[in-house]
């Protein structure tokens, strides 16, 4: 017997979203408790506070959403604290990924790029060898050239045959002609084995278009019999330039402040596992995964409220100067933003409630579609969101510590570097954000 399809109520469907976040939260909560001491057990946890984030921040946005629907006293009780934990234990890796990022900046901006390999010479043009041109073929010489190589009168078969019987004769000798021909000769066979003859043409810049000096490593190479080493396919070269020489003092700063901080962080996620106040929450979210109170409305519908977030951040987007970050890495929009002081925090304030706001609206949407799968254009306009709050973020930890005193120039200079590159990192998140947000979705027909 078929069944009958039964479409569920607002109440239901939001019901089911909750129950299924909340559930999360407790499968990450008991992996998180029986997680080891060990290297495994340390990655276990970190997926395990992951997991809690995860879920904490769709319950308590779920909650902010579509709470017209919900228990008013019940929400705004557990909205604040659920926040409280996201954001606790958000900082640990927050922190290290921080870290992690302006090291490898630091590497890249004080690392000269690689060698560029030169071009291979042209088969229409090949290079000149010994500093004469290479040999002609018959078939390709002019009738005046051929008659001047075959004839006796001057051409260089006349005058050898003339030489050669000189000498046969017992007459003078012309070595005159014969010189070039055997200096291309050597040069030839020289510029085939080892390059370019040692000549003064040669050492001035002339002669043969290969490399006048042998290197350290080819010389080397020779002296021990060895094959020398391909151009590029070394060690990686040290850092160089005036930025190099705070470069490495830039990133002990930076890794001593980090690692503190994040130290900080892990000891403060620990003391809030531990506390009543997240006791308090866990038992709420296990209230929550049994029965969702809901407010007594015969007519709730999810899609006003959802419609509601969506309105809120289409007028936070208008609000951001879009045609400014139309360019990537537009520094001129730190100036002319939207806050009237020109400090990079004050810059980025817009950007970070547009984020929070499209948040609330992509989880509203998985409330909606259910298992669906979410409009891929707010999927990419959050991504570039995330990581112009990384790049930003970053970039404030590099100026915090170029103002840590007594440090040497150079090193200001190297954070001052760190610092500028990192916002240009957010001005390309805008460009990226501003990309992804304006494409129209591609729907079928």
């Amino acid at each position: 017997m078929a069944q009958q399809h039964h479409e569920m109520t607002a109440g239901e469907t939001l019901s089911v979203y909750l129950q299924d976040q909340a559930t999360d939260f407790l499968r990450s909560l008991r992996l998180h408790r029986e997680s080891s001491t060990d290297a495994a057990g340390a990655e276990e946890s970190l997926e395990a506070a992951r997991a809690l984030r995860r879920a904490s921040r769709r319950v308590g946005a779920t909650l902010h959403t579509f709470r017209p629907l919900l228990d008013p006293e019940w929400t705004e009780s557990l909205r604040p604290e659920l926040a409280w934990l996201s954001g606790t234990l958000a900082r640990e890796h927050a922190y290290a990924a921080r870290l992690e990022r302006l090291l490898g900046a630091l590497h890249r901006l004080s690392t000269p790029p690689p060698p560029t390999p030169a071009p291979l010479p042209s088969p229409a043009t090949p290079p000149l060898r010994g500093g004469f041109p290479p040999p002609t073929h018959p078939s390709q010489l002019t009738e005046q050239q051929g008659g001047g190589l075959m004839g006796g009168g001057g051409g260089a078969l006349g005058a050898g045959a003339a030489g050669s019987a000189g000498s046969a004769g017992g007459g003078p000798r012309s070595t005159a002609p014969a010189a070039p021909a055997a200096a291309g000769a050597v040069g030839r066979r020289s510029a085939g084995r080892w390059g370019s003859p040692r000549s003064g043409e040669a050492e001035n810049g002339g002669g043969w278009a290969g490399p006048q000096a042998d290197s350290a490593d080819t010389s080397r190479s020779r002296q021990s019999g060895l094959p020398a080493q391909a151009p590029g396919s070394g060690p990686a070269k040290k850092p160089t330039g005036p930025l190099a020489i705070g470069a490495a003092k830039a990133a002990a700063l930076l890794e001593r402040q980090l690692t503190l901080a994040r130290t900080r962080a892990h000891s403060a996620a620990l003391q809030a596992f531990g506390s009543s106040r997240f006791h308090a929450v866990a038992d709420n979210v296990a209230v929550l995964a049994s029965e969702v109170p809901l407010r007594a409305a015969p007519d709730a519908d999810l899609k006003p409220l959802a419609a509601t977030a969506e309105q809120h951040l289409a007028e936070a987007v208008a609000d951001l100067p879009l045609l400014r970050a139309g360019h990537p890495y537009n520094a001129e929009a730190l100036v002319h933003g939207l806050a009237a002081e020109t400090a990079p925090e004050a810059q980025d304030a817009p950007w970070l409630q547009v984020r929070s706001l499209l948040r609330l609206h992509r989880y509203a949407q998985e409330v909606l579609l259910g298992g669906a799968p979410v409009d891929p254009r707010i999927l990419q306009a959050g991504q570039a969101l995330d990581l112009h709050r990384e790049a930003s973020d970053a970039a404030a930890a590099a100026a915090s510590a170029a103002r840590t005193p007594r440090i040497a120039p150079a090193t200001a200079y190297a954070l001052g570097v760190l610092h500028a590159d990192q916002r240009h990192e957010v001005e390309a998140a805008r460009f990226a954000f501003q990309q992804a947000w304006l494409r129209e979705a591609v729907t079928a027909p």
